[in-house]
């Protein structure tokens, strides 16, 4: 078989098992587990598979550019964000995370809703100035241009002195070996510094990153509170992320 061929061979097992295992691939087509990392790793490069170890996983469509995630999963966005508004209570306190389901939830917050909201993200607290009653909390640092957002040592200490009933928290990727992920390292610790911060946290995730991974962890299943996201409850890979005992909330 040649490289091609093997490599198309690997993308189509991606795309029906949602995970490669090197060491079944090569014992499956006859060759050496050497010629499989390759492939992967040729893969990868391309942005076309997540490598982990012993093989690979769908790579998270949130690995683009900020302007072109506004244009990926608009209407999962907006039922993931409508059911997210529906744990915001008047007169509480949100922590909100960045990024483009993000925004999507402050489009779907009531216009007269009186609430604070914290966040770290520009975009996230512009869009807030449409809300006469919501009070806006922008924790500053170095920032993440991908997503859009406050991260490094300044802004983590400054997540260190806030508190909120809720955090809504985006990810990159959610699958249920790899757990939450995203692809930067300074972005999954501040993800992590903000979470620690709330009474309860709420993972938003529209359907196209579920069974997705990126390379940084950024939450274990046993810290949040849930998963708010559009993909069905029969959803093979829902059902095995709520096999970790974890809370779905269904949007949609």
């Amino acid at each position: 078989m040649l490289a091609a061929e093997r490599r198309d061979h690997l993308l189509g097992l991606l795309a029906r098992e949602g995970k490669i295992v090197a060491k079944d691939v090569a014992a499956g087509l006859g060759i050496s587990e050497d010629s499989v990392r390759r492939d992967l790793r040729d893969l990868a490069a391309e942005g076309r598979c997540q490598r982990v170890y012993g093989g690979a996983l769908p790579v998270s469509p949130a690995a683009a550019d900020y302007a072109s995630r506004q244009a990926v999963a608009p209407g999962g966005k907006r039922k993931v964000a409508a059911a997210a508004v529906a744990l915001v209570r008047p007169g509480g306190a949100l922590i909100l995370d960045g990024g483009t389901t993000a925004l999507a939830v402050v489009r779907a917050l009531p216009q007269d809703l009186a609430c604070t909201v914290i966040t770290h993200s520009p975009t996230t607290a512009a869009a807030l100035l449409g809300h006469p009653l919501a009070e806006v909390f922008l924790l500053g640092g170095r920032v993440f241009k991908h997503s859009a957002v406050a991260c490094g040592a300044a802004a983590v200490e400054a997540a260190q002195n806030v508190s909120a009933d809720l955090c809504l928290l985006g990810v990159s990727g959610v699958h249920p070996e790899a757990g939450l992920t995203t692809g930067d390292a300074e972005e999954a610790a501040m993800k992590r510094a903000l979470a620690a911060r709330s009474a309860d946290t709420w993972i938003l995730a529209s359907s196209e990153k579920i069974g997705t991974a990126s390379r940084f962890r950024v939450l274990p299943w046993a810290e949040i509170s849930g998963l708010i996201t559009d993909a069905g409850p029969g959803h093979p890979v829902v059902e095995r992320i709520m096999a970790h005992g974890v809370q779905i909330l269904a949007a949609g």
